[in-house]
């Protein structure tokens, strides 16, 4: 069976979404289409606004409204010393859940994966190393992803600081190798930052 073509493109744009599969497309979208207008409406303002007012803090790279710095970034009570990093902003949201973190994030937008694409260039490593020697800031607590392509990120951001003589953490392996933080619970993730190591080995 073809559908018309308005439907079969909105079943093809949803298709495009991580984790919606064709059949998944197909399902949403005829609940949009059966939903009233003004609930479709809602959601596709919604998705402009979003677009419209949310960009990334010019210091950590996090999601922030448009032009200023992050609600962490802007939070006086946080360790201004103390720098959190993660590959994408949904993981910050993530260690915030456990409650154990009090720094600040730099959020790498990606993980070092050359076959993919994602090299040094593409990643927010530079940006990093700016933060060390302009914020003075001691200690980097490396929270990338506990699978290949995570590992290979933080032993490449340990590569970039070392000269910097900062000290540079990774969080402890309470998480599943292969996994993702976004789908940890508080728990475990809590006791990956307490368990947290040197990468210097000391």
């Amino acid at each position: 069976m073809s559908y018309s073509s308005a439907v079969q493109e909105l079943i093809d744009q949803l298709g495009r979404l991580p984790g919606i599969g064709p059949k998944s497309a197909q399902r949403v979208a005829f609940y949009l289409l059966r939903s009233p207008a003004e609930d479709a409406n809602r959601l596709a303002r919604a998705i402009s606004d979003a677009k419209e007012k949310v960009s990334y803090c010019p210091r950590c790279f996090n999601l922030a409204e448009q032009g200023g710095e992050c609600a962490v970034c802007r939070d006086p009570k946080r360790n201004p010393r103390l720098v959190c990093v993660v590959e994408d902003a949904q993981d910050v949201v993530a260690v915030e859940r456990t409650g154990e973190f009090g720094g600040r994030y730099h959020v790498l937008q990606g993980a070092f994966s050359p076959i993919d694409g994602v090299g040094v260039d593409q990643l927010r490593i530079k940006e990093l190393l700016v933060r060390v020697t302009d914020e003075d800031i001691e200690e980097v607590i490396v929270a990338t992803n506990p699978n290949l392509e995570g590992e290979a990120t933080a032993m490449l951001v340990h590569k970039y600081l070392k000269p910097a003589g900062v000290q540079v953490s990774r969080i402890a392996s309470g998480l599943p190798v292969g996994g993702d933080l976004e789908y940890a619970d508080e728990l475990t993730l809590g006791r990956a930052f307490e368990g947290r190591r040197s990468l210097d080995g000391a």
